[in-house]
């Protein structure tokens, strides 16, 4: 079997690419969308959406090369193509632009190596892990080069970062030329690990420049207890919300998502091949944050989206924040379909009346019992909001924040 056309993810359009077009064609669809994105008052984030939703579409790309290559009898693929496509609605579904030229977000090393023909391939149950699990793992390897692989190594690495955590390699191993081989085992007990840590999972085949990487989340499966006495935690903005905030107090709001006064359908996945040619959803592309803001501190992140991403986005509401400030952007902002710019966040701050607002629009509180990536994001929140570096930079009027809300 051979799949057709594959790999259409999407990353937010490049508006410099505009003054590449000297010929007789105009980019007037670009053009229309980046004065879109002026209307809203987001131009001047329209290089971070460009790069964190272009982060996004490699790792999805990989997942789903990943995935063909996983598949026993698997034949090969046709990736639908190199580069965007301006027609049909506007499809950027490349890691070059329209020219030929490499996007910022990727270059030709890194793209080629995800889809190397000889390349070690990861079987696992999930990517995200507690301190009471032991990892586990099957390491596969599948070559399509022009001959078999003999008396193979393979070796593997867990690190954090330059801190080697385990490593190992397998007994040598032939690799038959067409064909998916599994190599070995991996078992990793993670109970030594005592905070919420990213870590990346290598494998190479030793004496090749061949090697493959994964990105693997551990949470601590027990969080200490954050006592607060200053704050207060609800799951709706109410007369009693109201009324502490004009108090002066702080408040930490878990908005119930059905509350929410959104049309927007939560989604981890990015936009395939564009949003307008499809007409449903995903309509997205995927987060966007800064990863050294204090409200992550506990909540190990890229500025992009990741897996560890997957239970949050798909388990919230995303907000609609278009009536907001032109300076309120939100602490998870989502990226939007380039035919729609729109402000939609799942977290945001500001200052209200006289007090003070932490709210989200995950629901944190329905998964805390299932997901450790929640329960990792509650701390993390929680711990930013009940310490001495919460102290949002915007305001937003109370209708504003009424607005965010389904009127009764």
């Amino acid at each position: 079997m051979i799949t057709h056309e594959i790999g259409q993810w999407c990353a937010y359009p490049d508006f410099k690419q505009v003054s590449k077009y000297l010929g007789v064609l105009k980019p007037y669809n670009y053009e229309l969308f980046r004065e879109g994105l002026r209307e809203k008052n987001m131009l001047d984030q329209a290089w971070d959406f460009h790069i964190a939703s272009g982060k996004f579409q490699v790792i999805q790309k990989k997942e789903e090369f990943e995935s063909y290559f996983r598949t026993p009898g698997f034949g090969g693929y046709h990736l639908l193509q190199l580069n965007d496509f301006p027609g049909q609605g506007t499809s950027p579904v490349g890691v070059v632009d329209v020219f030929y030229n490499p996007k910022s977000y990727v270059d030709a090393g890194e793209f080629h190596r995800i889809q190397q023909p000889q390349t070690p391939l990861l079987r696992i149950k999930k990517l995200t892990w507690t301190n009471n699990e032991t990892l586990e793992a099957d390491i596969e390897f599948i070559n399509f080069g022009k001959e078999e692989i003999r008396n193979g190594i393979i070796s593997w690495t867990f690190k954090s970062g330059d801190k080697l955590y385990a490593q190992g390699s397998f007994n040598p191993v032939t690799i038959p030329l067409g064909e998916l081989t599994k190599t070995g085992r991996i078992n990793i007990p993670l109970d030594g690990i005592d905070r919420a840590t990213a870590f990346n999972l290598t494998v190479s085949l030793d004496g090749t420049p061949i090697y493959n990487c994964w990105k693997v989340w551990v949470y601590p499966e027990k969080l200490p207890e954050i006592k607060y006495q200053n704050v207060f935690v609800t799951d709706k903005f109410d007369t009693k919300a109201k009324q502490l905030l004009e108090k002066g107090k702080t408040i930490f709001l878990l908005a119930d998502t059905a509350s929410i006064n959104s049309d927007v359908p939560p989604g981890f996945s990015g936009i395939s091949w564009n949003a307008v040619w499809s007409g449903t959803p995903p309509n997205l592309l995927g987060i966007l944050c800064n990863p050294d803001h204090k409200a992550f501190e506990h909540f190990p992140t890229e500025f992009h989206s990741n897996w560890q991403w997957f239970d949050l986005v798909r388990n919230s509401k995303p907000m609609v924040l278009d009536h907001t400030s032109y300076f309120l952007r939100p602490l998870v902002q989502m990226i939007p379909d380039w035919n729609n710019n729109r402000k939609i966040g799942l977290i945001v701050e500001a200052k209200v009346g006289n007090g003070k607002l932490l709210m989200t629009s995950i629901a944190l509180k329905k998964q805390m019992d299932d997901s450790p990536v929640a329960r990792q994001m509650y701390y993390s929140l929680l711990k930013y909001i009940t310490g001495e570096h919460f102290n949002p930079a915007e305001s937003m009027s109370y209708d504003e924040l009424e607005e965010i809300f389904i009127k009764k």
